[in-house]
C-alpha cells in the first residue's frame, strides 16, 4: 500500500455517523477484557471431554495456527489490490487507513463487534473439523491472536523493551515505512522465512543476482 503521505499523528476517518466512526476504534484492555473470560471458560470445558496433557498441547497447537492466519490474512487478504473502486473502499476501512495513519493506537486492535463476528467463524469452523479438540484449539487460537494483537499495538505505541525484540520492531517499520511487500508477520517472522518475505532473504537473493 502506498499513500501520498504517511501520517505519524492523527487518524483517519472512516465514516460520516460519529456512531460508526466510534465502532470502529477500541483499546487493547477491551479486547483482553471480552476474550480472556472466554479463553478460560473453554479451557475449563474441555478438560471434561479430554485430559490435562491434551489440553496443553492442543492449545499450543491453536496457538502456533494462529501465527499462520495471521501470515495469510494479512499477505493476502489485507494486503490484496483490488480494482474496484467498492474493493478499494473496503480494503481502506480494514487495513489501509493503519498504513496510512500507522500511529492511530484506537485502530491497532480490530474492533469488538468484526472480531467477535469473525471469531465465531472462526470456532465454528475448527468444532466441525476437530470436534471437542475445538474447546482446546480455539483458546490457544485466540491466545495467539491477543498476543499478536499487543505486539502490534506495543511495536506502534512504544519502543521495544527489550534488545531481542529490536528486529520485530524494524521489520515492521520496514513493512511500513519501505517494502509493504514484505515482512508480514508481526508477532513473529517464522512465516517470512518459510514463504520467502522475509527481508533478510531477499536482501541475500538480490546480492546474488549481482555477483
Amino acid at each position: 500500500m502506498e499513500f501520498k503521505k504517511i501520517h505519524n499523528s492523527g487518524e483517519a476517518k472512516l465514516f460520516q455517523n460519529k456512531y460508526l466512526e466510534l465502532l470502529t476504534k477500541t483499546h487493547p484492555l477491551l479486547i483482553w477484557g471480552i476474550y480472556l473470560p472466554i479463553i478460560i471458560f473453554l479451557l475449563y470445558y474441555s478438560t471434561k471431554t479430554i485430559n490435562g496433557f491434551q489440553v496443553f498441547l492442543v492449545f499450543l497447537a491453536g496457538a502456533f495456527f494462529w501465527s499462520f492466519i495471521e501470515y495469510l490474512l494479512h499477505r493476502f487478504v489485507f494486503h490484496y489490490k483490488p480494482k474496484t473502486d467498492f474493493g478499494k473502499r473496503i480494503n481502506y476501512l480494514t487495513h489501509g487507513n493503519h498504513h496510512e495513519y500507522p500511529r492511530d493506537k484506537n485502530r491497532l486492535f480490530m474492533p469488538p463487534l468484526p472480531s467477535l463476528t469473525i471469531a465465531s467463524l472462526f470456532f465454528l469452523v475448527y468444532y466441525l473439523v476437530l470436534g471437542n479438540y475445538a474447546f482446546a484449539f480455539f483458546p490457544g487460537f485466540m491466545f495467539g491472536y491477543l498476543l499478536y494483537g499487543s505486539m502490534h499495538y506495543a511495536i506502534h505505541a512504544w519502543n521495544p523493551p527489550f534488545k531481542w525484540m529490536k528486529p520485530l520492531w524494524r521489520n515492521h517499520h520496514l513493512h511500513h515505512y519501505k517494502h509493504g511487500d514484505q515482512g508480514f508477520g508481526v508477532s513473529s517472522t517464522f512465516w517470512d522465512l518459510v514463504f520467502g518475505t522475509m527481508y533478510e532473504t531477499n536482501i541475500k537473493q538480490e546480492e546474488k543476482q549481482h555477483t
